[in-house]
């Protein structure tokens, strides 16, 4: 099959390659043209540095003659004649201020770009069936104002489908090549049929739940499954953490260990964090909210969730004054991490840059970041940040840590559990730590015992008696 991506971000780069490894001959636009070169070359580094997806590189390079990236969108006019199936990938942000409502705007602006030259396909006769595939996440009757948008521009013979993804960033393409199901929503016998023909090799799989719905309950159900998971990771720090923060005797790790044996729990998203980040999760939440509340609903318990997630970063942050009777006024502090989580470089909504931010804000002299791969995109968002000249990055944890008199540990890279070793021989008590992920707690008792103050996640203040 033809098939056109619209956007060559995390979601449409991540699917393109799945597609092409398929056996589709895949065409994938995107407005930044600086994207578009970096997947296009065959530099397995260069394509990290864009987008860090383990796996993501070698299926590109792998299926180069089936796929290829373009930001000019007289090639995609060509493309277009023929082509069968058009996925649009476009990010759906939540609009300033607006409480959940979804900004369309990158949606709508792609529509104008492709709705003529679909309009003018096989010489206007657009006798090829295509449909358009709403891949992104987007509003439950999303496929209402989709048919509107593209009847507008005059194009007939069309379907409309959702078919969201449920992708985990830094495994995203584990994810695509092995999904645990596949969920496609339409309304015609042949739309369905021309997606089973997308997704030829899980249809019939033993393995992958192949699911046939309409496309309202298709968009729901990523809104409703992405606000189940975000509501189970801020519960765990709002309550549980909570919980083994303002009561002695209680260890993190211990209690876990307890719930997690129960099997209606289940282990998944029972960590404790200083944020639960991302591009999806936040916003999702909001958008489900603000729906909701259209429709003449109550929304209180997902407004809640929103809330919390708030509130544990500001009440870890605030932890350093009113535990630690910490100043941060001119003080130098490490920051171990700004991506959101490990094996990514997504900064979005990212707890370490938030903290960053507070820091900044609180007047410390200088943040020194160490990030394993989000260093760059660190950069770029505060490259206009007026107190963007306190901020230095570093190389490596030790570099990190000189001069400095407190560490935050914002991102939870494997690397890092490690850095037990790195505080006992690069910094000297008196020295705050702030563990945000729990990753050294193997640690805690050693740097106590050595002068060490310890500010993390689901424990009370531990304060060195030296």
């Amino acid at each position: 099959m033809k098939i056109l991506y619209m956007g060559g971000g995390f979601v449409g780069a991540c699917s393109a390659a799945v597609s092409a490894d398929s056996g589709h001959e895949v065409l994938v636009f995107d407005i930044d043209e600086h994207r578009v070169k970096k997947l296009n070359t065959d530099d397995r580094d260069v394509i990290q540095s864009c987008l860090h997806e383990d796996g993501l590189a070698e299926l590109l390079i792998r299926n180069r003659s089936r796929i290829s990236f373009v930001s000019d969108i007289k090639i995609v006019e060509k493309f277009i004649s023929d082509v069968e199936v058009v996925f649009m990938c476009l990010p759906t942000p939540e609009k300033d201020g607006a409480a959940g409502e979804t900004d369309l705007s990158y949606y709508e602006a792609a529509v104008d770009l492709i709705g003529r030259p679909l309009a003018n396909r096989n010489n206007g006769k657009q006798s090829v069936r295509v449909v358009i595939v709403n891949k992104s996440t987007v509003p439950v009757r999303m496929i209402d104002y989709t048919e509107e948008l593209f009847s507008e521009h005059g194009v007939k013979n069309f379907g409309i489908v959702s078919n969201p993804e449920f992708l985990v960033e830094g495994a995203a393409i584990e994810g695509s090549v092995h999904p645990d199901r596949v969920v496609v929503g339409a309304n015609l016998p042949e739309d369905f049929l021309i997606m089973r023909k997308v997704y030829q090799r899980f249809v019939n799989s033993s393995v992958v739940k192949y699911l046939e719905v309409n496309p309202h309950e298709a968009a729901s159900a990523k809104l409703l499954a992405n606000f189940i998971l975000f509501s189970k990771i801020v519960t765990t720090f709002d309550v549980v953490g909570r919980v083994c923060e303002y009561f002695p005797n209680l260890r993190y790790e211990e209690v876990r260990k307890i719930l997690v044996s129960e099997p209606r729990i289940g282990a998944w998203g029972l960590y404790d964090s200083l944020f639960a980040g991302g591009s999806c999760f936040i916003k999702d939440a909001g958008s489900l909210a603000h729906q909701l509340e259209n429709a003449g609903a109550r929304a209180s318990l997902v407004r809640g969730i929103l809330e919390s997630n708030v509130f544990q970063l500001d009440h870890f942050f605030g932890r350093a004054e009113t535990e630690a009777g910490l100043d941060w006024v001119g003080r130098t502090v490490a920051m171990f991490g700004v991506a959101f989580k490990q094996g990514t470089n997504d900064i979005r909504n990212s707890g370490g840059v938030a903290v960053v931010q507070q820091l900044l804000g609180a007047g410390v002299n200088k943040v020194k970041v160490f990030d394993l791969a989000a260093t760059e995109e660190c950069k770029k968002y505060f490259a206009n940040n007026p107190h963007s000249g306190r901020i230095e990055y570093c190389e490596n944890e030790t570099e990190t840590l000189k001069d400095s008199s407190v560490a935050i540990l914002c991102t939870d890279w494997p690397q890092f559990e490690t850095l037990g070793e790195v505080f006992k021989s690069v910094v000297k008590p008196p020295y705050l730590i702030m563990d945000g992920r729990r990753i050294i707690k193997s640690w805690y008792n050693e740097l106590i015992s050595l002068g060490f103050d310890i500010i993390a996640v689901g424990s009370p203040f531990m304060k060195s008696n030296k």
